[in-house]
């Protein structure tokens, strides 16, 4: 059985990734001062760090199901039996939604079990590492229940860490409460915060921005432990933080499969804002 995954922008893949795995990644859109934009097509991280700190007008929309009912359609022409689409929290944005009204559409026309959408709970290399895995598990002939669980699975066991320099964009956006980035700047903490059951939630606050990447550290090894990962440091205009991260989790966790360093997009550091750092920690 031939088995094709479909994913949303907010997986950030490290390039070369999409294409190597064979998934698909529909887009979300950015609009800055009402100009939209493709997240990860044609707005880069320059372009958004530069409108963050301008304080321009910076939000999001989700993809419109007829986006997703054709990346469905063209995977389900070109020879697959079933499509897997995994995708954004459903506590984080409209996305699934979406997935799910064109997964109906095309199910009622392809036959029920054509299309199977997945609520992955978590966001960025969460979310990666699950398309990533459901995609290998299809490569090796695996039905689409079994792919399915394949990404289920790795999502729930992802475990995904960011220090944001400010929760001032969390605000904006309605992901985390006034009182609360309030609360953050007044004391001048730097906020950590964590994928827990598909919700950004606060996790520590940590005086310095330096403590707080000590911590972030820290906290990536102990979700390691002993256990076989692979690890993702995701960034927004942070690039030198991210690499030293990623240099200190090598030299840290001994059961390192592999490491990579990625730029956020747009979709997601609009949320955050510009210097984030993320840690996402995946069993292997």
């Amino acid at each position: 059985m031939q088995v094709a995954v479909v994913t949303d922008s907010t997986a950030y893949l490290p390039e070369g990734y999409a294409v190597r795995h064979a998934i698909t990644v529909v887009p979300l859109y950015v609009l800055i001062d009402g100009e939209e934009y493709l997240d990860g097509v044609d707005v880069d991280q320059d372009t958004l760090v530069d409108a963050l700190r301008a304080r321009r007008k910076v939000t999001t929309s989700m993809p419109t199901p007829t986006s997703f009912s054709k990346a469905y359609r063209e995977a389900l022409d070109n020879g697959a039996d079933v499509v897997l689409s995994v995708h954004i929290s459903s506590e984080l944005s409209g996305t699934w939604g979406a997935a799910v009204a064109a997964a109906d559409e095309v199910n009622a026309e392809r036959g029920e079990g054509s299309v199977r959408v997945v609520d992955s709970r978590t966001t960025v290399m969460g979310l990666g590492f699950a398309a990533v895995r459901a995609a290998d598990v299809a490569t090796r002939g695996a039905n689409g229940a079994e792919v399915e669980a394949a990404a289920v699975s790795a999502a729930a066991r992802s475990r995904t860490l960011f220090v944001l320099e400010t929760l001032e964009h969390l605000r904006r956006g309605g992901r985390i409460g006034a009182a609360t980035a309030v609360l953050g700047t007044a004391l001048a903490m730097k906020p950590l915060l964590h994928i827990d059951d598909g919700k950004i939630t606060p996790l520590e606050k940590v005086r310095t921005l330096s403590r707080a990447m000590t911590r972030l550290a820290d906290l990536a090894v102990e979700a390691a432990g002993d256990q076989q990962v692979q690890i993702a440091v995701q960034h927004l205009g942070a690039y030198e933080r991210a690499a030293r991260l990623a240099e200190q989790l090598d030299a840290r966790i001994p059961g390192l499969d592999g490491c990579v360093v990625a730029e956020l997009g747009a979709v997601i550091g609009a949320h955050t804002g510009p210097g984030v750092v993320g840690v996402v920690v995946q069993p292997v």
